[in-house]
């Protein structure tokens, strides 16, 4: 159709009298006459244009357009950016139509023209030109944006086929520039997808198939084993009642998005084999037309045996091609009671392809972003949390946001000898993968000076030098706390650290008063520790500044709120403690849907505390007779805890450790039982070497102490001091 436009107007050209395009006179169309003398006026922008109404589509009349009128021999148009409406409905653009057929007259100068869906016959008139366009279904590009079809100038049919043709070809542009804003729009493997099949159908295509490699190769990946094509979407104009041209091919039936074709559905999967047609037109990489002698050899291949495509130019395959390689195909199909796909609508369906394509390889990159960031936090945070004997734990984690997905804010629970646990919470600068393994760098770092049994302080401070040794900016905040059990005492050090808040057990919540201290990075600081009291059945919630701090509230508002929060909870449970998940959901809802900035991590902690009666604690003088002496001491615990069960296997043990205690020692020895759902016997001295277990030769007198007490206890470790070190062992309770 285009083309024998385009051929037209080259003969109008070179016909005498024409001057290439210009109307009776020699002058161009637009600056042609009336009968009166007056210039037309030329034809602007509708002001109904939207860069999104399906290309060529008429505009349905408003009751508040402005028409002028004309006498005889003046050109009337509905175009200008104050003459046209558009006014769209539910989806499609129609105008106002006549009754389907089109008519033509000519007299003194003027014209009567209708368009419509067929038929032409003539018909006389005078006096004033006229458009009106006709919906019938039918989407194209022959008319003007804005709705309205453009009047022939009075040149003659040559001109007004090649202004007809430049407003057809600028309709495409105008089309493909929407449409690959579309696409482009997405950030995702199917929003990138939904947007093509969008900017489509019903504007370029009735009904569109999106088939992509089963999986997707990322990047540089080479894909081993064949090429297999998945049926992503599809997507289709709902059937119209009323016509009687029944199904449409190739369409699918909505929402499960199963394609009901002509012939049996389109298959889900297509192995493309190799050197097989459909191979051959994805490695041509341009579109080609259904009825081409490739393609009607490929589309059986890769819609499967029992669909059939509509004849004609009515189909087009484009294969998807990325940045590397194909990585799929699209399927255009339009109506039989539509004009078919013409030369040129390969080229726009070869850029809907190449933009397609290339949205998919970013949406593959980003979802590997993605899969990479979640791993990296997942294995930076604690998998779980341990539960020590006298307090339970219970955590949050919230990134900033889906597209910051990874953070500087961790935390961890780490237990200490004698039933102690370390509660840490930090936040690193930032909100990206350096954050977070900078963050991973210092959780190891607290984990390990955890384990050497160093005061709150000194871990912060050693902190403070890895910072430093990282990065000058490398800078944190951190909270450090340790609890012990059977102290019913906490100790905290802060690092720059919003400060931490306790739940008392009658509900009243309070801000500890904590040394602020400057954060980690800054150098040549001293810390600070303080230690609390902590009561069985209060609370302990850890937290970093994205949980009180945002664009909409400073961070001592936050703290406030979240106090009021918490104290709010504890009422609705009355003298007991809230359950310490749903507190923590509970706190977490205090966030606004526009109130995180930040990533928040949340810790919380409910001291439960060890009873004075579930311990008994010596010291001993490192001397021949301590070992005797400690069996004595252990069975007089036993006894009064109703354990006589446990005293042979106890008096063992005990006796083997602390023999090895006495045999290095200098100074006095520690002797713990600890009375829990375990036995926990723990015997500490001022010697920092761990002992090792080791295979005792026949011939050795000594070395089988600890092979009996790995044999004989549940669990057993040591751990070193900064004042030595201590053993311990576990036993099961009696049933």
């Amino acid at each position: 159709m285009w083309d024998a436009d385009r051929n037209a107007a080259r003969g109008a050209s070179r016909r005498p009298g024409t001057n290439g395009g210009t109307g009776a006179g020699g002058q161009p169309p637009a600056a042609q006459a009336d009968g009166r003398g007056r210039k037309a006026r030329p034809r602007g922008p509708g002001a109904g244009e939207h860069p999104e109404r399906p290309v060529g589509a008429p505009a349905a009349a408003d009751p508040g357009e402005t028409h002028g009128t004309a006498g005889p021999g003046d050109t009337h148009t509905a175009a200008g950016s104050d003459d046209a409406h558009a006014a769209a409905g539910s989806g499609d653009t129609h105008a106002a139509a006549g009754s389907g057929d089109t008519h033509r007259a000519a007299g003194s100068g003027d014209a009567h023209t209708a368009a419509g869906t067929g038929g032409a016959r003539g018909a006389g008139g005078a006096g004033e030109a006229r458009t009106a366009a006709a919906t019938a279904g039918e989407v194209g590009y022959g008319t003007p944006e804005g709705g309205v079809p453009t009047v022939p100038p009075a040149g003659g049919t040559a001109a007004a086929e090649a202004a007809t043709a430049r407003d057809r070809g600028g309709d495409r542009l105008r089309f493909v520039g929407a449409a690959t804003r579309r696409i482009a729009r997405g950030i995702d493997l199917d929003e990138i997808v939904l947007g093509l099949c969008r900017a489509t159908v019903p504007t370029f295509a009735d009904a569109i198939l999106v088939y992509l490699r089963d999986p997707l190769p990322v990047g540089d990946e080479r894909p081993v084993g064949p090429v297999v094509l998945r049926l992503r979407r599809t997507d289709r104009i709902p059937l119209d009642p009323d016509t009687d041209s029944g199904r449409l091919p190739l369409l699918p039936s909505q929402p499960d998005l199963s394609p009901a074709v002509g012939g049996g559905p389109a298959a889900e999967l297509c192995e493309v084999e190799a050197g097989g047609p459909l191979a051959e037109v994805l490695r041509g990489v341009r579109p080609v037309f259904g009825d081409s002698q490739a393609a009607r050899a490929a589309l059986p291949e890769l819609l499967g045996e029992g669909p059939s495509v509509a004849t004609g130019q009515r189909t087009v395959l484009a294969p998807l091609r990325g940045r590397r390689r194909v990585i799929g195909a699209a399927v255009f199909v339009r109506r039989p009671d539509r004009p078919p796909f013409e030369p040129d609508d390969l080229l726009v369906a070869a850029q809907l392809a190449t933009h397609t394509a290339l949205g998919v390889d970013k949406a593959v990159l980003y979802g590997r972003e993605v899969y990479i960031a979640d791993e990296l936090q997942r294995t930076m945070l604690p998998d779980s949390l341990p539960q020590p004997t006298g307090v339970r734990l219970a955590s949050r984690y919230l990134p900033a946001a889906e597209t910051a997905r990874v953070g500087g804010d961790w935390y961890d629970a780490i237990p200490l000898p004698g039933n102690r646990v370390a509660l840490v919470v930090g936040d690193v600068m930032g909100h990206s993968m350096t954050s977070a393994a900078i963050m991973g760098q210092l959780r190891t770092t607290a984990q390990t000076l955890a384990g050497l049994d160093l005061p709150p302080q000194e871990v912060l401070h050693h902190l403070d030098e890895q910072a430093q040794r990282l990065g000058t900016d490398r800078m944190a905040t951190c909270l450090y706390a340790v609890y012990d059990p059977v102290a019913h005492r906490i100790v905290v050090a802060n690092a720059g650290h919003p400060p931490p808040l306790l739940l008392h057990r009658g509900g009243r919540a309070e801000v500890l008063r904590v040394p602020p201290g400057a954060p980690i990075g800054v150098g040549g600081v001293d810390f600070e520790a303080v230690e609390l009291d902590a009561p069985a059945g209060a609370t302990l919630m850890l937290y970093t500044d994205g949980l009180v701090e945002s664009r909409m509230r400073d961070v001592w508002t936050g703290i406030e709120q979240l106090r009021e929060r918490l104290t709010a909870t504890a009422r609705l449970t009355g003298p007991n403690p809230p359950p310490l998940e749903p507190l923590c959901d509970e706190v977490l809802d205090m966030l606004g849907p526009g109130d995180r900035d930040d990533d928040v991590a949340l810790l919380a902690a409910r001291f439960e505390g060890i009873a004075p009666s579930d311990v008994a604690y010596w010291f001993l003088d490192p001397k021949a007779q301590t070992a005797g002496q400690a069996r004595r001491l252990a069975r007089r615990a036993l006894a009064r805890w109703d354990l006589d069960d446990l005293t042979d296997a106890v008096e063992l043990l005990v006796s083997e450790v602390v023999t090895n205690a006495v045999r290095y020692a200098e100074r006095p020895i520690t002797l713990r039982l600890l009375r829990t759902d375990v036995l926990r016997c723990e015997v500490g001295d001022d010697v920092p070497q761990l002992p090792r277990l080791r295979q005792a030769r026949p011939s050795d007198e000594g070395g089988r102490g600890l092979y009996l007490v790995n044999r004989m206890a549940r669990r057993w470790g040591a751990t070193r001091l900064s004042t030595g070190k201590v053993v311990w062992f576990e036993l099961a309770m009696p049933s």
